[in-house]
């Protein structure tokens, strides 16, 4: 099994133990423990060959055991033990960004319901509120997260299609035939959900390259077959498309197979003004159908009269006028940056030291790290009280003294806003922080004029020093709540105050449209992690991206 087919597993046992009413703090170590093996970037059958699964941080010795039965027989006994407890259905519905595990029980106990199909059919026809703590406005809410739901399941979050594309790439690179080969479509844009996978590769036996592709331990159906593209699904439920083009035609399928649709429409039209005509196959005169270009995109480019640009920009937003006006901008790249504001330990909800978050920092060679672990009114991820978080700063600051060299540590605090605005901590204590970040994590229904002034408020107070998520989104499981993010630009000019891009693939909070606006308005954007083990430090590729 895979990293991400294992953290699936060990993530839904998490959901499972909380259907079942288990202690909270199991299911937090089971959510955490498929949390960072999504993130892990070493192989955990490598890991475990060398003992080392227990080194993970958040793995103790019984998710060891689990991670390695999985590893053996591709199952896991306490799993399927989970799973008979409860019709198959519970499992499903708790997916349902507005439907928890009590609303569930509740359903399932009191009304029989058992799938999304059944509770569909009872909201709409009004029942649900005839429940105790039901009422229209509950009906309402569970059929726009059942719809939400559908909308999810058409496509992948970017943290887990990266990973799955690259696993994909690895294999075939190791096993197949294949000369070139690179991932395309929304995910080479790094857009944060993906439709299907797209693969290119170039190969001098493509019958062999699909035999392999189609028989990788990956693939769980074979939609169709040939000698130069075929099409499966994972067992992530993922369609994956493997098509392999000549050498010649390498460039401009990737090209023309990363789109968007709307950036390959405008440089297709200043094609055809040029009058050549581009297609996957190349770019080639109009009249003599003369191949001009196409084993490199920076040919492909070159040919129509365009530099090169970064596929990350191809989403005619204006990249191909900076291009024609040679004003693409310069993108930030992982070796810009200098450190990570928003890391938690062991002291909150973290599963690492100090020491240990350091040491990792400074080996991506950075030059400061920002602990920010949980205020006290968070009291599920263990927030600090005002004297425990004393003796953190105290921790910090005595580290810093003997392991300084180039590298500090900053104290800090991820300080949660309250709902009239106020924050966990008072000035007093805030004043004594290197850096605050201020988050909501509780109230996400208020209206969006309140909301936007409990934010406000927080970014006034002049200890804050950049407002976390800003919009509280998790990819397909929760909306943003309702706030004014024009707003929130506009008051972080006013105050100095700067604007998060937390880089969790869940998050990816603020959207990159939010970002090039807050960048319009000279509102900095901290680019962070939020990292709550080691690992998760690698996650800045997807903020950044």
């Amino acid at each position: 099994m895979t990293n991400q087919q294992i953290a699936r597993v060990l993530g839904e046992m998490g959901q499972l133990l909380e259907l079942k009413g288990e202690n909270v703090f199991k299911i937090r170590a089971y959510e955490r423990a498929a949390q960072t093996l999504r993130a892990l970037g070493d192989d955990l059958a490598t890991l475990r060959a060398d003992d080392g699964l227990e080194d993970i941080p958040g793995i103790g010795k019984q998710i060891a055991a689990k991670i390695g039965e999985l590893l053996d027989t591709g199952t896991c006994r306490a799993h399927q033990e989970l799973l008979a407890e409860f019709p198959p259905g519970l499992l499903e519905m708790m997916a349902i960004p507005e439907v928890g595990p009590k609303s569930v029980q509740v359903l399932y106990r009191e009304m029989g319901i058992d799938s999304i199909e059944k509770l569909e059919g009872a909201a709409q026809a009004g029942h649900l509120r005839e429940l105790t703590g039901f009422g229209a406005k509950t009906e309402e809410n569970i059929l726009k997260g059942i719809e939400r739901l559908r909308r999810h399941h058409e496509r992948t979050p970017l943290g887990e299609a990266l990973p799955l594309a690259m696993e994909f790439i690895a294999r075939l690179g190791a096993r197949a035939p294949v000369e070139q080969i690179s991932h395309a479509g929304s995910l080479r844009r790094m857009c944060e959900t993906i439709g299907d996978l797209d693969l290119l590769a170039t190969s001098a036996s493509p019958a062999q390259v699909m035999e392999v592709f189609t028989t990788l331990d990956l693939v769980r159906e074979v939609i169709a077959t040939g000698d130069t593209k075929s099409s499966v699904i994972t067992e992530l439920g993922m369609q994956v498309d493997l098509r392999v083009v000549p050498d010649e035609s390498f460039g401009a399928a990737l090209q023309y197979f990363t789109g968007s649709k709307q950036h390959n429409i405008r440089v297709r039209e200043l094609a055809v003004r040029k009058g050549l005509k581009l297609s996957e196959w190349g770019v080639f005169t109009a009249k003599t159908e003369k191949r001009l270009a196409g084993e490199t995109e920076e040919e492909v480019y070159a040919a129509i009269g365009l530099p090169w640009m970064p596929a990350e920009l191809r989403e005619d937003t204006g990249e191909v006028e900076a291009a024609l006006a040679d004003a693409l901008p310069a993108l930030i790249a992982l070796e810009d940056l200098r450190g990570d504001c928003h890391t938690h330990t062991e002291w909150s909800d973290g599963k690492a030291s100090i020491a240990e978050m350091a040491a990792a920092a400074k080996a991506r060679g950075y030059k400061y790290l920002a602990i920010c672990d949980h205020s006290v009114g968070r009291t599920v991820a263990r927030g600090l009280d005002s004297e425990r978080l004393r003796q953190q700063v105290k921790e910090i600051r005595q580290f810093n003294k003997r392991h300084g060299n180039g590298f500090t540590l900053l104290a800090g605090s991820e300080v949660d806003i309250l709902r009239d605005g106020r924050l966990d901590f008072p000035d007093a204590v805030l004043q004594g922080l290197d850096f605050v970040v201020a988050s909501v994590h509780t109230s996400f229904k208020l209206g969006r004029d309140e909301q936007t002034r409990r934010i406000i408020r927080a970014m006034e107070n002049p200890h804050v020093s950049v407002i976390g998520h800003p919009t509280g989104r998790l990819i397909g499981r929760r909306d943003p709540y309702e706030v004014d993010v024009d707003a929130l630009i506009a008051a972080a000019r006013r105050t100095g105050c700067a604007l998060e891009l937390n880089s969790f693939p869940d998050r990816l909070d603020l959207n990159d449209r939010y970002c090039r606006l807050a960048k319009d308005a000279g509102v900095p954007i901290f680019v962070d992690t939020d990292a709550h083990a080691p690992d998760h430090l690698a996650l800045i590729e997807y903020g950044i991206a």
